[in-house]
């Protein structure tokens, strides 16, 4: 991914602070929680750091020790924080683990939080990027943060980006019958979108990727995940992927994984063809065991 100067991808979001119980157990029962940082966003920045490309993340904390938690730990991974902006009026959002025999509930206290101020000014300040990544958490924090990402994928602020959009909905957010027509059409306004089919059939009651593609014709590129594969519809027409074999240590942000490498595949001077394959030279896929965490993105390399 990486050619030339200026930034490889711009990723724009919330990021906050996640306290869990460490060791694991019961909220209620715990004296000792573990402080991580998370967020959909900054994670597909980090992996992309990883990988090699020019990343940064822009978004906003608050003028608080959270804030700065959040902002230096996502710069650890190599990502541009520059962007970042500190709102005094508004706290740095936090959310907390309930792990239970039932799987792990979550608590957010995020309403109000320094980033839900964003707004389209954000694109002022935004640098040249060749992909600006956007997911669809963003416009159910407020109003400003709806219009931020409308106006980025329609007026397309950032000069001569693909601009990518992962539907990424979050029901604790909003509602489906108020996310479903705004995600599709944000959707329609990018150039690569990702999307889980059961999200996909939660949203819009679409179970095949075909109903999905039917849906979202515009983008160049629609990447339907499902489970042990993914099917995408692109220049080369309707592709299905197999997913590498891989060991899964923790799932929480494995989509962020998958939409870091697809973009750090996208060819740039070839537009017509399909994203590389992040991979060595054999057949074996080039991480052989993906970790994904608040606190470190660690890649096993076969090669």
């Amino acid at each position: 991914m990486r050619r030339g100067n200026g930034l490889d991808a711009l990723c724009v979001g919330e990021s906050m602070v996640l306290l869990a119980p460490d060791p694991p157990g019961r909220l209620r029962e715990s004296t000792r929680l573990r402080v991580h940082v998370a967020g959909a966003e900054s994670t597909v920045a980090a992996y992309l750091a990883q990988l090699g490309a020019r990343a940064a993340w822009m978004s906003r904390i608050g003028a608080d020790p959270l804030g700065e938690i959040v902002r230096d730990r996502v710069a650890r991974f190599g990502v541009d924080t520059t962007g970042v902006g500190v709102e005094t009026g508004a706290p740095t959002g936090v959310y907390f683990k309930d792990p239970g025999p039932a799987g792990t509930a979550v608590h957010y206290y995020r309403r109000g939080s320094a980033a839900s101020t964003m707004d389209r000014m954000v694109w002022t300040d935004a640098p040249p990027a060749r992909v600006v990544h956007l997911t669809g958490i963003t416009p159910a924090l407020s109003d400003p943060c709806a219009d931020l990402v409308a106006h980025g994928l329609a007026a397309r602020p950032v000069s001569g980006a693909v601009m990518s959009f992962d539907v990424n909905y979050r029901p604790g957010l909003w509602p489906v019958a108020e996310a479903a027509p705004v995600l599709a059409g944000l959707a329609n306004l990018a150039d690569v979108v990702f999307v889980g089919l059961d999200e996909a059939g939660t949203l819009w009651r679409c179970h095949h990727p075909d109903g999905v593609r039917a849906l979202l014709p515009k983008p160049g590129r629609v990447v339907v995940k499902d489970g042990a594969h993914a099917v995408s519809y692109g220049p080369a027409g309707r592709t299905v992927a197999p997913a590498p074999p891989v060991e899964v240590l923790e799932p929480v942000g494995a989509g962020d994984a998958f939409a870091a490498g697809y973009l750090a595949g996208l060819p740039r001077d070839r537009p017509e063809e399909e994203p590389d394959r992040q991979q060595g030279d054999g057949e074996e896929p080039m991480f052989t065991h993906i970790f994904v965490g608040a606190d470190d993105v660690l890649f096993s390399s076969s090669n």
